[in-house]
């Protein structure tokens, strides 16, 4: 078991608009909220986070501009493309989702990517 929780954003309708009218794909399909939801990015929080829906909303709060554009960047990398981000435009677009149970099933050590490059 982690002694961390895992924190995920779900989008939302405004959101999955957002990003099929910033750069619509040639071929005139919309991608789809279950497309956008279906692999999502895990933020790792601490479990006094997830001790509470407060303590959530409260990290969230203190959080939600780092979060924000870590989603925008992982579908446009050019912030000319962002819209204007505020703590109620990340409320309309995402619903955050707290999960306190995190078992590590392969027990072998636990690597960072970035850092061993």
């Amino acid at each position: 078991m982690l002694n961390r929780s895992a924190l995920l954003l779900r989008y939302k309708a405004p959101a999955v608009q957002w990003i099929n009218d910033a750069d619509p794909a040639p071929s005139g399909r919309a991608i789809t909220a279950e497309e956008v939801n279906r692999d999502r990015t895990v933020y790792l929080v601490s479990d006094e986070v997830s001790a509470s829906p407060t303590k959530v909303r409260q990290w969230v709060k203190a959080n939600w501009r780092n979060l924000f554009e870590s989603e925008l960047e992982a579908w446009y990398t050019a912030p000319s493309l962002w819209p204007k981000r505020t703590l109620k435009r990340f409320d309309e677009w995402f619903e955050v989702e707290c999960h306190s149970m995190m078992i590590d099933t392969l027990g072998t050590p636990i690597v960072d990517d970035e850092a061993a490059e």
